[in-house]
């Protein structure tokens, strides 16, 4: 299994396409999948069930999946020790960009609860994150100023290693 892990708006998403495409191997979207699952916008989910809620959706997905596959994780996924765990059972690619790049790309997105208008505190959390990720991660990929295509290939790159 590739998972991939990074703050939301670091291009998970379109990277696990990206690199679907090229393995010829089936991704994920975590959020999607969940949102399918229970019917319901993530947004909708933390306002209705709350974020533990939805954290214990998402070890419940991490432990239901089977390889091969490609895992477009959520941004906070990595917060559960217990799926800490499930995650070092594959190649763990972190997605870095910058608290500039994640801001200037979610500024105007309101479909992530955890996202604000409050800058700070919005630093504050990917600040948090930063060393799990870099924890967990087997290859770190800069994404910053980089086009779809050449962070899929940088990724293929690093599991050719």
């Amino acid at each position: 299994m590739i998972f991939l892990i990074g703050y939301m708006g670091s291009g998970k998403s379109t990277v696990a396409s990206e690199l679907s495409d090229k393995l010829n191997i089936p991704y994920i979207e975590m959020d999607e999948t969940i949102e399918q699952q229970q019917e319901m916008s993530i947004p909708q989910i933390f306002n209705k069930y709350g974020e533990a809620y939805f954290r214990k959706l998402e070890t419940d997905l991490l432990k239901s999946l089977q390889a091969p596959v490609i895992v477009s994780t959520g941004g906070g996924v990595i917060l559960a020790p217990e799926n800490q765990e499930l995650l070092k059972k594959g190649t763990v690619i972190f997605l870095d960009a910058s608290f500039e790049t994640i801001d200037g790309r979610l500024s105007n997105d309101q479909a992530r609860p955890l996202w604000t208008n409050n800058r700070e505190e919005n630093r504050q959390r990917y600040e948090k994150r930063l060393p799990v990720y870099r924890s967990l991660a087997s290859h770190v990929i800069q994404v910053d100023h980089k086009e779809t295509p050449v962070i899929a290939n940088e990724v293929l790159n690093c599991l050719k290693s």
